[in-house]
């Protein structure tokens, strides 16, 4: 059993990376973790939102195997409460033999033909966040949801 986060570029913020790797770190005793960063494309600045959007499909899509779940994080995707995130995680971790593949998308976004493909959209917040503190954000959630599933005290129910 494992999970991979998919992130579009490197973060620059050191308070973000410093978080990533602490939930990085914990989650690694529930399962295989392993977080890919996908260089950004070049250019990025030049191309319309569209074009970019469908350039980092085809690199996110590289990432993934035929086997794999692929669970984007888009704004627009199914909301759930921690418990409930918990319990999507279990079952899709006790349904398939490949990995859970979540993705971050870019800062527009994910392609068309990517969203057809995802097993998934989830949404972390109706809000819209910056792509890079959605990592750690995440990463934070994920961790919730392992402390949930094995009934350790992290998570409070209020």
């Amino acid at each position: 059993m494992s999970i991979k986060l998919i992130t579009l570029g490197a973060t620059s913020y050191s308070f973000i990376k410093d978080g990533v790797e602490e939930y990085e770190k914990r989650l690694r005793k529930y399962f295989k973790f392993e977080i890919v960063v996908i260089p950004d494309v070049k250019n990025r600045g030049k191309l319309k939102p569209i074009d970019l959007k469908s350039e980092e499909a085809v690199l996110i899509t590289k990432q993934i195997k035929p086997t794999d779940t692929l669970i984007l994080l888009d704004e627009r995707g199914k909301e759930f409460d921690s418990t409930n995130f918990a319990r999507f995680l279990q079952k899709a971790l006790a349904n398939k033999n490949g990995s859970l593949v979540f993705v971050v998308g870019g800062m527009y976004g994910f392609d068309e033909n990517l969203k057809q493909k995802a097993d998934y959209l989830i949404s972390l917040s109706r809000m819209t966040s910056s792509h890079q503190l959605i990592r750690l954000f995440f990463v934070e959630q994920l961790y919730r949801a392992c402390t949930i599933l094995n009934g350790e005290p992290y998570h409070n129910e209020g």
